[in-house]
């Protein structure tokens, strides 16, 4: 008789291994470009650093419209050059969208955006009443 073990993942594991790498992962698989990104709180505003390496930041749009953040990007395809016969083609021209709800604790008329070193950086200040406020309450 032989004695067969089983290694068997815990399955909670197996969630926290799936979820931990969404959403940045879901699409890579299926050749999708879907950037990183990281979202950061101080007391004066929300920072928001998106991964995009290569890009051009001319074909970036950022919008804010009732109280969802959309980051998006989209390269054209080049035109076909009539002077040469291509053979084979496999640099991208791909486009992505996140969305992000956000609070109405933002200063919308604040917001800066910049495009440095393959990451789109935004600045999104907090309302001065919001800065104003306490975070703790204290305990009596």
């Amino acid at each position: 008789m032989t004695l067969v073990k089983q290694n068997y993942r815990n399955l909670n594991n197996v969630f926290d291994e799936l979820f931990s790498q969404l959403p940045a992962t879901w699409g890579k698989e299926l050749g999708l470009n879907v950037p990183a990104v990281n979202i950061h709180e101080t007391a004066d505003a929300f920072h928001v650093e998106v991964l995009a390496p290569g890009l051009n930041k001319e074909d970036f749009k950022v919008n804010l419209e009732k109280g969802l953040l959309t980051i998006s990007y989209e390269k054209k395809a080049e035109a076909e050059n009539k002077d040469y016969k291509t053979h084979r083609r496999e640099f991208s021209f791909n486009s992505f969208k996140r969305s992000f709800t956000v609070e109405d604790k933002i200063n919308e008329d604040g917001i800066q955006a910049k495009y440095e070193n393959g990451v789109l950086k935004l600045l999104l200040p907090k309302k001065e009443e919001v800065k104003a406020s306490p975070k703790e309450i204290a305990i009596l």
